[in-house]
């Protein structure tokens, strides 16, 4: 029917059909807009003079209450993010308003705190739950290495700033603490200038079925060193002539050798020394080798660049790992650790294939190099 067959009513967009209609049974017809529907009510009238406008409004409510019970989202809610609808009559409401309940009693008086302080926390805990399965894996690991007597040494190198501190915590989290290491050299003494170089490293080797993770190796010589001018020319020469065939010796004699690279980018090295600068709680991890390594970036690319290059070996490859999302980076160190040999009861189900965003093989980070040395 068209509106010109119905009349208006006083009642705002309420209009009773002018005529009973053959096709509804010989009845009058009310019709009328809800929830930006329009809607067509047969009432059970064929005398218009039986019909009062009271009596059409009343089956107008009583319609709209069944139309209310029929449809589970109702009403509406305004949110922030959007437009949340909701029914009275159904269970909607009351499962928002318990979630709401659950989720203050976790996060308390989350009001109080810095909106991104919030955030980051939030993702640390999602990211925690995410490495715990391959942690498992790395506890698996190490039982492996006692039974069999293996050794395994880590070589943790990069940038200042490119994540290795935080990667060795999240390894060595829930590993027994009798059976690894974790070895950060400060300057070599008198003494130890005067020995082979590789010596004070060798003193802290593992035994039979230990891991020892080098926060910072030997490779020192190769990039910090002679940057800063802490070696000579010749010494340099001489460990970057030496240091292939030193690995090729611990492989010989069953070390489990795992290098890797922390590659962070040059914007994020620089937002996370300003962040040392202004977080107390960060400002002990700040030296003066930090704040010129923005200024020495090219010397840096430079001596990364020769090192990567002359250093990497079949039987000692470098592993490159992107450290600008430090917790993908730690996921990726892990899975390189893992793969680094069989163990036994491996999860099978878990994922171990590299990020290739994230682990970068040695060819693509030199090529990278070549093209722009942007890392």
């Amino acid at each position: 029917m068209k509106l010109s067959d119905f009349e208006k009513t006083k009642y705002s967009g309420l209009y009773v059909s002018k005529k009973t209609h053959p096709i509804y049974g010989d009845k009058f017809i009310l019709r009328f807009q809800y929830n930006r529907k329009r809607h067509v009510k047969v009432i059970g009238y064929t005398n218009k003079d039986s019909l009062s406008l009271e009596k059409a409004y009343k089956v107008l409510q009583d319609y709209k209450t069944s139309l209310q019970k029929e449809e589970p989202m109702g009403q509406f809610l305004n949110a922030k993010e959007g437009l949340v609808r909701f029914s009275k009559n159904s269970q909607n409401l009351d499962n928002i308003v318990n979630e709401y309940k659950k989720m203050k009693g976790i996060l308390g008086t989350y009001k109080n705190l810095n909106t991104v302080t919030l955030r980051e926390g939030i993702q640390k805990i999602y990211d925690l739950e995410e490495i715990k399965s391959y942690q498992i894996e790395l506890i698996k690991m190490q039982n492996y290495l006692e039974a069999t007597n293996k050794k395994v040494i880590i070589l943790f190198e990069g940038r200042d700033a490119s994540g290795k501190g935080g990667a060795i915590r999240r390894i060595t989290r829930y590993m027994n603490n009798k059976h690894y290491r974790v070895v950060a050299l400060g300057k070599p003494s008198d003494t130890q200038k005067s020995q082979w170089f590789f010596q004070r490293y060798i003193e802290h080797f593992p035994t039979g079925g230990e891991v020892v993770l080098f926060d910072r190796s030997w490779y020192n010589r190769a990039m910090v060193e002679p940057i800063f001018g802490f070696c000579t020319k010749k010494e340099y020469d001489i460990f970057m002539e030496d240091v292939n065939n030193f690995e090729r010796d611990l492989v010989r004699q069953d070390i489990i050798l795992v290098k890797l690279y922390f590659s962070v980018s040059k914007d994020e090295q620089l937002r996370r020394f300003e962040r040392r600068m202004s977080d107390p709680l960060r400002q002990w991890k700040l030296s003066e080798v930090d704040l010129q390594a923005q200024d020495l970036w090219k010397e840096f690319s430079d001596k990364k660049y020769e090192m990567l290059k002359r250093t990497s070996s079949n039987l000692s490859p470098w592993h490159i790992v992107r450290s600008d999302d430090k917790h993908k980076a730690r996921v990726e160190a892990v899975k390189i650790i893992l793969n680094s040999l069989d163990y036994d009861e491996r999860d099978v189900n878990l994922d171990y294939k590299a990020n290739e965003k994230i682990n970068i093989s040695i060819q693509k980070e030199l090529a990278r190099m070549r093209k722009n040395q942007d890392y």
